[in-house]
């Protein structure tokens, strides 16, 4: 029942006790899934670190050519050895990606209108669960929009995908879609966030925001930040740093490497931030020395 007005108390996020369910698998909320979704989790999740990076190169499925997407075929190879999971549309993971690459596999699973399209929160589930067995993707990327015209819909696809993805143990990523019009407030995250892990996802891909310890503390699984527009790397960098200090099990970057102009050092400073504890600011030093003895 919603709070009644005069009757509210103030949350309490217990923001720096850990959770509290974590006993025997190191991924957040993961404890009671079975051994072929842990199996999934731990190829995503660093057992050492706890930790991921993504690399978003789905971009196409409603941007056409992206600016420094135009070769994928070129772009991914080069950034393997700093990544963890490809996420990607099966037809750009059976083009442009070798087999034996080992890499997690994060399948974009959701489409509808392009960018000509000024809206573009009405997707569909557009790949079935054999196709992802077949493509053995490790979680199907399922775009939400709450808050906009397509929330019903897109809650509706993110349903079926955990029902199908606990039929056949593939973990589900809920990814937050922000429009134009909605807010990227900490309220929304905090909303956003826990709507789709009470829905059953099992990752959830989301913006940084001020009070983000809140957010992940009232988020039940795994928050892995998304890079969103292309920053100074400076700043990317300073984005990833306060995301895995606020919590985050993750970054899932796109434009922030792919888009920078020297994407392999940047790829690695991030790796640096994400699994070895640099900072914001030695992980600059990092690229800068990276880029100067190239």
């Amino acid at each position: 029942m919603a709070d009644v007005e005069g009757l509210k108390i103030a949350k309490d996020y217990h923001v720096g006790v850990p959770f509290a369910n974590q006993e025997g698998f190191y991924v957040k909320g993961a404890n009671h899934l079975d051994w072929g979704m842990k199996k999934h989790l731990s190829n995503i999740f660093d057992p050492k670190s706890g930790n991921t990076v993504m690399f978003a190169f789905d971009h196409g499925y409603f941007m056409g050519s992206t600016a420094g997407l135009e070769r994928l075929d070129l772009v991914i190879p080069k950034l393997l050895p700093n990544i963890d999971v490809l996420m990607g549309t099966r037809g750009a993971l059976r083009t442009c990606v070798s087999p034996d690459c080992r890499k997690a596999v994060a399948l974009r699973a959701t489409s509808g209108s392009s960018m000509m399209n000024d809206d573009l929160s009405h997707e569909v589930l557009a790949v079935d669960i054999e196709e992802a067995v077949r493509m053995n993707a490790d979680c199907l990327a399922i775009q939400t929009f709450i808050g906009a015209d397509g929330q019903l819909s897109s809650l509706d696809n993110l349903s079926k995908a955990v029902n199908l993805g606990m039929r056949y143990s593939i973990p589900v990523m809920g990814v937050v879609a922000v429009g134009k019009q909605m807010e990227r407030t900490p309220r929304f995250f905090k909303l956003a966030t826990r709507i789709l892990a009470e829905l059953g996802a099992n990752i959830i891909k989301t913006y940084y925001c001020d009070d983000f310890e809140e957010v992940v503390a009232a988020c039940p699984v795994p928050i892995v930040v998304a890079g969103g527009k292309k920053l100074p790397e400076k700043d990317a960098l300073t984005l990833a740093y306060n995301s895995i200090k606020g919590g985050a099990k993750g970054l899932d970057m796109g434009r922030n490497i792919f888009q920078s102009e020297h994407s392999v050092e940047m790829s690695a400073a991030i790796r640096k931030i994400v699994h070895e504890g640099f900072t914001d600011k030695e992980a600059y030093e990092f690229y800068e020395d990276a880029i100067h003895t190239k």
